[in-house]
C-alpha cells in the first residue's frame, strides 16, 4: 500500500507541476487533449475522456482528463479505493451524498473518500475540465442513479 501511496504522490506532484506551468498559458489552452466523447450512460450531457494512465497489474492508479460541456455531469457513483479530482479549467461542481454541492474552479483539489457516493461535473453555464485520479486496487467504480435536475440545480 505504501508503494501505491508513493506512486500517487509522485504522480500528483507531476500533474500539479504541469498545471502550474500551464497557468502561464491563455485560459482557453488545455494541458492535455480533450480525448474521445464519452458514449456510455454514466454521464448526463456531453463529456470527453483522455486516458492519461491506464491501471494495470503493477499500478492500479488510473488517471483521466475529463472535459465537461456546460450542464454535463456524472451519475452518482463511488470508488472503493477513493478518487482525487484536480480542477484544471472552467467552473464545476462536486457533491457527496448528504452534503452541500461545492463549486470548483481551476486549482481546486477534491479528495473523494472511498465508498462515498458523489457526483461531479460542469456548472450550468460554463464547461469544466478535471484530472480524475482513481485508485482501482480495491475495485472498479460503482455507478449509481442519475443526478436529478433538482439535485443538480439545488443551491449550495
Amino acid at each position: 500500500m505504501k508503494q501505491v501511496e508513493k506512486k500517487l504522490c509522485s504522480l500528483l506532484f507531476v500533474l500539479c507541476t504541469l498545471s502550474f506551468h500551464a497557468g502561464a498559458q491563455k485560459a482557453a489552452d488545455t494541458i492535455f487533449p480533450k480525448g474521445q466523447k464519452i458514449t456510455n450512460d454514466n454521464f448526463f450531457g456531453t463529456a470527453w475522456l483522455q486516458q492519461l494512465v491506464v491501471s494495470d497489474s503493477t499500478n492500479f492508479i488510473q488517471v483521466g482528463n475529463v472535459t465537461f460541456e456546460p450542464g454535463a455531469r456524472t451519475k452518482w457513483h463511488l470508488h472503493p479505493g477513493g478518487q482525487i479530482l484536480l480542477a484544471t479549467g472552467g467552473v464545476g461542481y462536486y457533491q457527496e451524498k448528504g452534503s452541500p454541492k461545492r463549486l470548483l474552479r481551476k486549482g481546486d483539489v477534491v479528495k473523494c473518500p472511498p465508498n462515498v457516493p458523489h457526483w461531479h461535473g460542469a456548472s450550468s453555464d460554463t464547461g469544466f475540465i478535471q484530472i480524475a485520479i482513481t485508485d482501482a486496487a480495491k475495485g472498479v467504480t460503482v455507478w449509481l442513479q442519475p443526478v436529478t435536475d433538482e439535485e443538480y440545480h439545488a443551491s449550495r
